[in-house]
C-alpha cells in the first residue's frame, strides 16, 4: 500500500490528502472531514473500529432493519437513528448506489467496500464527493487487506494511531492463540466440521467453510479441507459425505441454529448416527460472517473453541469475559450479553440436545 500526502496548515481540516484506496485509485480527500458515510459490507464497522462513528451522517437502511449480530452496531445505539444513505446490503454491492439519498446526508467523504475503480470513479464524479473503496479481502477470511484498509481510513480520518493500536492488538490475539495450540501434533488432534455457517443466507449443518478462520487461528483439523470438489471457501457438503467424515467435535454456527434444531428433530436417526452427536460434542459458536466479516466474534469463537479442543492450555480464560475483554477493545462495549441473547453461550452445548434429553426423560 502507498499513501501519498500532501503538506498542510495548521489548520488541518483545511488541508487535502491525496492517497491510494484499495481499488489502486489516487483520490484527493479532505483530512479529517467532519461528515462521512459508509456504503457496502463492512465499511461501517471499519469506521466503528477506529472509533470515528462521531464523524457518519448517515447510514444504510440495511444496517438499521437487520439490527443483531453485528456488535459494531449494537455497541453504538446513538447511530440507529441516523438519516439513511441508501438500502444497502449484498445485492448492492459494486453497483451504483443511490445517489440522492446519499447527497442528502451531505457527506464530505464516502468510504465503500467491493466496488472495482471504474464503478468508483463514475460515483465519485456523479456526486462530486471523494469516494474511498476500502476492502476485506477474500470472503469470509482475513487477510492484509483489512489491515491496510484500516491504514487508508485512518490516515483520512486523524485515526492512524487507533488503526496501529488495533492492528496490534489483533496480531496479539492471534499470537496467543497460536502459541497456546501450536505445540500438539496434528495425530493428538480431534478432527472438526464447523455447520450451519451462513453465506448470503441462512443454511443448516451442510453448509460449512473452507480456511475458517477460528480454526486456522488455533491450528485445528478442519474436515472441510477434505472435502472434494468445492468451489471457494464456502462448501455445501451432502449428508452423506458428512457421515463418511464422521466429526469428533462438531461446531455449529449461532446463525445457523434454528435450521440445524429443526433438522435433527425430524432426522434424529441420522444425527445420531454421527460421532459428534453420540457422544454429545456439539457446541455453539456466535455468527461472525454477517455482513462481511466481524473480526472481533471470529476472534472470541477462536478461544471458545480453544477451550474446547485444547483445555489445559486455556485454563485460565474465561470465555464469556475473554469475549468482553474483546468486543470492548474493538468496537468499545463489551456486548457478549446481546449476543448470547440472540445466538446462545458461546461454546456451549447446543441446547436443542439439552431439551431433547428433557423430552425423552418425560416420554419414559
Amino acid at each position: 500500500m502507498i499513501i501519498y500526502t500532501l503538506s498542510f496548515p495548521d489548520h488541518a481540516s483545511a488541508s487535502n490528502l491525496i492517497i491510494a484506496d484499495m481499488a489502486e485509485r489516487k483520490v484527493t480527500v479532505p483530512f479529517d472531514p467532519e461528515r462521512i458515510v459508509c456504503i457496502g459490507p463492512g465499511t461501517l464497522r471499519l469506521i466503528v473500529y477506529l472509533q470515528a462513528q462521531d464523524k457518519l451522517s448517515g447510514v444504510e437502511d440495511m444496517e438499521k432493519s437487520n439490527p443483531g449480530g453485528r456488535p459494531y452496531w449494537i455497541a453504538n445505539p446513538e447511530i440507529h437513528n441516523l438519516p439513511t444513505c441508501g438500502p444497502g446490503g449484498p445485492s448492492g454491492i459494486n453497483k451504483k448506489p443511490d445517489l440522492e439519498a446519499v447527497m442528502s446526508t451531505a457527506p464530505d467523504v464516502i468510504f465503500v467496500t467491493y466496488m472495482d475503480k471504474s464503478m468508483a470513479d463514475e460515483v465519485q464524479a456523479s456526486l462530486g464527493i471523494p469516494v474511498v473503496v476500502l476492502s476485506y479481502g477474500t470472503f469470509a477470511n482475513f487477510d492484509e487487506k483489512v489491515f491496510n484498509s484500516l491504514k487508508v481510513a485512518g490516515k483520512i480520518l486523524n485515526r492512524e494511531k487507533r488503526a496501529d493500536e488495533l492492528m496490534v492488538y489483533i496480531e496479539s490475539l492471534k499470537e496467543d492463540l497460536n502459541k497456546r495450540t501450536s505445540g500438539d501434533s496434528a495425530a493428538g488432534k480431534p478432527q472438526v466440521f464447523v455447520g450451519g455457517i451462513g453465506y448470503r443466507g441462512s443454511y443448516g449443518i451442510e453448509s460449512t467453510e473452507k480456511d475458517y478462520m477460528p480454526l486456522k487461528w488455533i491450528n485445528a483439523i478442519n474436515l472441510a479441507d477434505k472435502i472434494e470438489g468445492r468451489i471457494g471457501d464456502h462448501v455445501l457438503v451432502d449428508k452423506e459425505t458428512l457421515l463418511k467424515l464422521d466429526p469428533d467435535i462438531i461446531f455449529i454456527d449461532g446463525g445457523g441454529l434454528t435450521l440445524v434444531e429443526e433438522d435433527y428433530r425430524k432426522k434424529k436417526d441420522y444425527y445420531k448416527a454421527l460421532k459428534a452427536f453420540k457422544n454429545r460434542k456439539i457446541y455453539m459458536l456466535l455468527p461472525f460472517n454477517w455482513y462481511t466479516t466481524n473480526i472481533e466474534t471470529a476472534l472470541a469463537d477462536s478461544y471458545a473453541i480453544g477451550k474446547i479442543l485444547y483445555n489445559e492450555n486455556f485454563k485460565d480464560i474465561d470465555i464469556e469475559k475473554k469475549a468482553d475483554e474483546i468486543y470492548k477493545a474493538m468496537v468499545g462495549e463489551p456486548v457478549y450479553k446481546e449476543m448470547k441473547k440472540d445466538y446462545g453461550t458461546i461454546g456451549g452445548t447446543a441446547p436443542f440436545l439439552k431439551q431433547s434429553d428433557i423430552s425423552e426423560k418425560q416420554q419414559h
